[in-house]
C-alpha cells in the first residue's frame, strides 16, 4: 500500500455571536453560522459531502459532453438521541441532464460509473465520514495568560 500526506487546513474568525467566516490557504471565505441568510455548519457538512462527489462525477462526465442539467441534493436526518446530535441516512441525489446525441450518451453511460468512483475511491468528505475519523477539539495555550 502506497500513502502520501498533505495538510490541509480552514481558519475561523469569529464575525458576531454565532457568525464565522472560514479561510482557506489560499485566502478564499466564506461566511457562515446561525441565522438568517446564513448556511449553518450542518448544511455545511451536507454540502461539502455534495460538493466532493459533484467535482468527481462533473470531471468524469463533462468532459464527454456539457450537462444541460447537474443538480445535487444533500439530505440527511437529524437525531437527538439521549441529548446528543447526529446526521442519519446520509443521501445524495444526482439528477442530471445531457444533450441528445452521441456525446450526451456517452456522459450519461458514466453517471452510474463515476458515482461508484468518488464514492469508492476519490469523495476525501464523505470517505472521511463514513470511516469515522476520531476528531480532536483542543484548547491553544496561552502564554502569561
Amino acid at each position: 500500500m502506497t500513502r502520501t500526506s498533505s495538510p490541509r487546513t480552514v481558519t475561523l474568525a469569529r464575525e458576531s455571536e454565532a457568525v464565522y467566516v472560514a479561510t482557506n490557504a489560499a485566502g478564499a471565505q466564506l461566511r457562515f453560522g446561525r441565522g438568517e441568510g446564513l448556511l449553518s455548519p450542518v448544511e455545511l457538512l451536507l454540502a461539502a459531502i455534495a460538493g466532493c462527489s459533484s467535482v468527481d462525477v462533473d470531471a468524469m462526465t463533462s468532459r464527454r459532453s456539457e450537462p444541460d442539467r447537474f443538480d445535487v441534493t444533500a439530505s440527511a436526518q437529524y437525531v437527538t438521541e439521549d441529548g446528543a446530535n447526529i446526521l442519519e441516512d446520509i443521501r445524495v441525489l444526482f439528477d442530471l441532464a445531457f444533450p441528445e446525441g452521441e456525446e450526451g450518451d456517452a456522459a450519461r453511460k458514466r453517471i452510474g460509473a463515476a458515482l461508484r468512483a468518488s464514492h469508492e475511491k476519490y469523495c476525501t468528505v464523505s470517505r472521511t465520514v463514513e470511516k469515522g475519523v476520531p476528531v480532536a477539539l483542543i484548547e491553544a495555550e496561552r502564554q502569561g495568560a
